[in-house]
């Protein structure tokens, strides 16, 4: 159990810190992180049965929150603050039948969202406890450990961990519950297969509703008795890199876009300490990576992952990290390539729909037995994502499914024309194509950039890698790219965007 590991961890180094948190100024060891659970998980306990939403920044006091709510037996719901508080916040509730969000004033002031009434904020819980139960969770901490751990809960790992909410990049987010077995596993596979034990600080600034912040970024370091460097805002990328610069941690993991920021706002030596750089959630860039050798000599290694599987699926390892790849599957996990047209298992290095089976993979969708069967075969989960297979096992990522289009009856990679598009433009130039309707055509490819460029001139240095079906009809400038809390692109959020402009010509 989550719990049982992070009791394990205190009862190891009760005096290590367990966070230092760069938003608060305040660090919390593994002794008072213990304490504060067990207070908050007594109170969760009046508040809700069953499920509790948290809606909480990368901080101490919101990974405690989580830590509350497991030990209370509760299964925390995580909101996404970050694309629109009060529609996801009733969304949640409404998917989920809870009442209670755990939030804080801070957030809603800097979100722009109103208080609801079934809000409380974490300051005013913590404003008024009593002596009687800081001294009844004291007395707790005091307990033999097997008696305490049965306190917090019983061993068992199909109970839920958390749910959490797909990006809705694409179409409304799918409710995802994952037991603690998936996330357990996910952090014993990944630790191993990257050979994190026995590093000691880890950068915390991906957000808990994501599945990578949460496993890697909380529970990881709960787990195996590391200390987390929290910060709340990833986006501050100047101050991010400071962080790095002052708190020397060893590991660093993020998104690209957030990579790309630390390295943009870093100096030569400032990230010495950083053992292992992971880049997960998007395609790495090869420039990405050349500008991390250049300037820090870190090399990036790549994993691959989705929130349905907890969600590490492939990494590169240590021993044999190939640019290009999202690595070999971590173990306990297996992965298979099925062609999208017979449905027939692939051979190396022919591109096929990716599926997973392992520890790893939710039992299914809340409340949604619909797209479940269509999802879950056998225990197979159908990532919707394409890829390949080499020869040695390295697994290669060719976009979703989703976004690929058909184009004069072809079918057309929306990822493969970004990839040519970000080769011939600067590399300042953000690129992103969408799929808008055609009356002729059916549909049409839109290149969207963040500078001006000449689309004549680049549609000719396009069709030297690119069919002319696939070149773009037309070119338009965004002055910034819509993002999910993760870093990722908000695809349908940018299409409803170059949407809304279309019309406004027309």
């Amino acid at each position: 159990m989550l719990q049982h590991r992070f009791i394990d961890s205190a009862r190891q180094s009760p005096k290590k810190v367990a966070f230092i948190d760069r938003t608060t100024g305040r660090d919390i060891t593994f002794k008072q992180a213990l304490l504060a659970g067990l207070i908050l998980a007594r109170r969760f306990r009046k508040l809700e049965r069953g499920r509790i939403g948290i809606m909480l920044p990368t901080s101490g006091g919101g990974a405690l929150a989580v830590l509350g709510a497991v030990m209370a037996g509760r299964t925390p719901v995580m909101i996404n603050y970050s694309t629109g508080a009060k529609k996801n916040c009733r969304y949640a509730q409404h998917q989920c039948d809870f009442h209670t969000i755990i939030t804080t004033r801070a957030l809603l002031e800097k979100t722009g969202c109103p208080q609801l009434s079934d809000m409380l904020f974490i300051e005013d819980i913590l404003a008024t406890l009593s002596p009687l139960e800081k001294g009844f969770a004291f007395i707790k901490t005091l307990l033999p450990t097997p008696l305490l751990k049965r306190l917090v809960g019983r061993n068992d790992l199909e109970t839920p961990a958390v749910i959490l909410f797909t990006s809705g990049s694409e179409k409304d987010p799918k409710v995802v519950q994952l037991t603690q077995r998936n996330i357990l596993s996910n952090i014993d596979s990944f630790c191993t297969h990257m050979e994190i034990y026995g590093m000691d600080r880890l950068l915390a600034v991906l957000p808990y509703f994501h599945v990578f912040g949460l496993t890697i970024n909380l529970w990881t370091p709960l787990c195996l008795g590391m200390t987390s460097i929290t910060y709340a805002n990833p986006l501050e990328f100047k101050t991010v890199a400071k962080i790095i610069r002052d708190t020397k941690p060893e590991l660093l993991i993020g998104t690209p876009v957030f990579l790309e920021g630390y390295i943009r706002q870093s100096e030569p030596g400032d990230f010495n300490s950083i053992k292992l750089a992971v880049s997960g959630a998007d395609k790495c860039p090869e420039s990405l990576r050349q500008l991390y050798r250049e300037k820090q000599n870190l090399e990036i290694h790549e994993g691959y992952g989705t929130t349905e599987t907890s969600p590490v699926i492939s990494a590169n390892p240590r021993s044999d990290n190939r640019a290009g790849s999202i690595g070999v599957p971590i173990p306990g996990v297996q992965v298979k390539i099925l062609s999208y047209e017979t449905g027939e298992e692939c051979p190396a290095g022919e591109v096929g729909k990716i599926l997973v089976r392992g520890d790893n993979v939710m039992g299914g969708y809340l409340n949604d037995v619909e797209e479940s069967s269509l999802k879950l075969k056998s225990g197979w989960y159908d990532t919707g994502d394409l890829g390949y297979m080499d020869a040695d096992g390295y697994l290669y990522h060719k976009g979703r499914l989703k976004r690929f289009v058909k184009i004069g009856g072809e079918m057309v990679s929306l990822v493969a024309v970004e990839e040519c598009l970000n080769n011939v433009t600067d590399m300042d130039c953000e690129c992103c194509v969408v799929e808008l309707p055609d009356s002729k055509r059916g549909s049409k490819i839109v290149a969207v950039t963040s500078k001006d460029v000449d689309s004549s001139k680049t549609n000719k240095r396009l069709s030297e890698d690119l069919p002319n079906i696939a070149l773009p009809r037309k070119y338009v400038t965004v002055s910034s790219f819509p993002r999910m809390g993760s870093g990722k692109t908000d695809f349908r959020g940018l299409t409803e965007h170059v949407w809304l402009l279309e019309q406004e010509e027309d």
